[in-house]
């Protein structure tokens, strides 16, 4: 017996592959290197929220101690220890903290929830997505 799909004969009119998205910037792809380094063996990509927010903000020059590099490895730690702890699960919600700058100038810090998606690349290969909570 062979399974096909619904819609095997329609015709595409418009798809928005994960390329498209890394291309305009809607996603951020973070550096095969480093991901490698935190152990995880597919390609991971953050939001443009994700990354403006927490990993690149405009005020990072600005907090003493802090960069990209640092502040990317700190995500891909804290989402490889939840992954290791998830029983293989699709979707993980997991939580690090990022120093912030509020707008009256203070620096703090801030417990961030994020949540990844394990799903098909553009070539059905496994990539991960981190994301804000209320992000798809």
């Amino acid at each position: 017996m062979t399974l096909t799909s619904l819609f095997s004969n329609d015709e595409i009119i418009f798809a928005y592959t994960r390329a498209d998205a890394l291309s305009d910037g809607v996603l951020v792809e973070l550096s095969d290197h480093m991901v490698s380094e935190a152990g995880i063996k597919v390609k991971v990509a953050v939001t443009r929220a994700v990354w403006d927010d927490y990993l690149s903000p405009s005020f990072l020059d600005e907090l003493p101690g802090q960069s990209v590099e640092g502040r990317t490895w700190d995500l891909l730690w804290m989402f490889g220890c939840a992954a290791r702890r998830s029983r293989h699960a699709s979707t993980i919600q997991f939580r690090v903290l990022f120093v912030i700058m509020k707008e009256s100038g203070s620096i703090v810090t801030e417990d961030v929830l994020l949540k990844a998606v394990c799903g098909p690349g553009d070539e059905g290969e496994p990539v991960i997505t981190i994301m804000l909570p209320w992000e798809d």
